[in-house]
């Protein structure tokens, strides 16, 4: 394999272990060069063959590294994403981009100043069940669509004792902070920008100190996205549920990536196998059109190796770039807007000031 992008990756908790590493190794043209792990060994015993450095300069020493992916928690996302765009190279940052505007609006100036590559990681765009949704809203089968709503639904009772995202004192703790950009994302892919945002991010569990759950919903003149995550749903409502003049979409389940790509049967290399991100016919969503009979529309496949041959395309100067800056800042202002809502409880315009 020809590598043409050599990959620093900073940080190797769960983000940098499940969501980033293998995905980036699953690209051709790609290549983990180096893995900046300070205090734990994770690394080493993952990727024997792979370079570990314990400090930014220490990888950054390394001149043949062109993209950086900053893959910390939500604290220090600024001033390594920084960092890297001022020693010249490339970067992706995982969600969500920075805990303020201010601070997501200087690193997209300085990555125009110096002529870099800036993304936030927005791999769910990448899930099949919302490549579907796309496809479905496209080819008119729904009519003009007026309601829209996404929901990730979990059950854990118990809040993870030390996690830095449910600690209050934490910048973006909270799972408003966490699973609110791929939901908010989504819905300004599909909709655009809307009029108002109304939230609440609370929490369900007895345990939690930050919330845990959240509503957010998105107005338009014509249509109404609802984002929804809950901590206590046993038995989880649809992932995805649009109604439009034509008939209705009921999808139910979670892409089947984040589980693999979290377990021990993990992906190593480029061959993901030929079922890769394919769900089984039982999982597909339900299409139900106004005067014709219901049917199952086949989930198309996810793969979140997409987002990383997109930025090595765009880095080549091959593609446009799928998740660029203007996009990441859109859906920053979004995110802020709603906890705005959510704390001062009223329904807030989209031209209003973010924090």
């Amino acid at each position: 394999v020809l590598f043409r992008s050599r990959v620093g990756l900073i940080g190797f908790g769960l983000a940098g272990q499940a969501f980033h590493a293998p995905v980036i190794r699953g690209v051709e043209g790609m290549e983990l060069a180096c893995i900046l792990e300070r205090h734990t060994s994770n690394a080493a015993k993952k990727y024997p063959g792979i370079r570990v450095a314990r400090t930014l300069d220490e990888m950054l020493s390394d001149k043949t590294i062109n993209l950086c992916v900053v893959a910390t928690p939500n604290d220090s996302h600024f001033s390594y994403t920084k960092a890297c765009l001022e020693a010249g190279r490339d970067v992706v940052v995982d969600k969500p981009f920075t805990p303020t505007m201010a601070e997501a609006e200087q690193l997209v100036r300085l990555a125009a100043e110096r002529g870099r590559l800036l993304s936030v990681y927005q791999d769910r765009r990448w899930d099949g069940a919302f490549l579907t949704v796309k496809k479905l809203i496209a080819s008119g089968a729904l009519g003009r669509v007026v309601e829209y709503e996404a929901r990730f639904d979990r059950f854990r009772l118990d809040a993870k004792a030390n996690a830095w995202r449910e600690k209050p004192d934490f910048p973006a703790a909270g799972v408003l902070w966490d699973l609110g950009p791929h939901l908010i994302d989504g819905a300004l892919v599909l909709f655009g920008e809307p009029q108002t945002i109304y939230a609440s991010a609370f929490w369900q569990r007895e345990t939690s100190t930050v919330d845990d759950s959240f509503d957010v919903i998105m107005e338009y003149p014509q249509v109404r996205a609802t984002l929804r995550a809950r901590i206590i749903a046993y038995a989880p409502g649809p992932h995805l549920l649009l109604h439009g003049t034509g008939g209705s979409f009921v999808k139910y389940g979670m892409d089947p990536q984040e589980e693999i790509l979290r377990s021990e049967k993990c992906p190593d290399g480029l061959d993901w196998g030929a079922d890769w991100g394919l769900e089984p016919e039982a999982r597909y969503g339900t299409l139900s059109r106004v005067g014709v009979t219901t049917e199952k529309i086949k989930t198309e496949r996810g793969d979140y190796r997409g987002f990383y041959a997109n930025v090595r395309d765009a880095i080549e100067k091959r593609s446009p770039l799928e998740v660029p800056p203007a996009q990441a800042l859109r859906t920053m202002r979004a995110l802020l807007l709603a906890h705005k809502s959510s704390r001062e409880g009223r329904k807030v315009r989209w031209t209003e000031a973010p924090e």
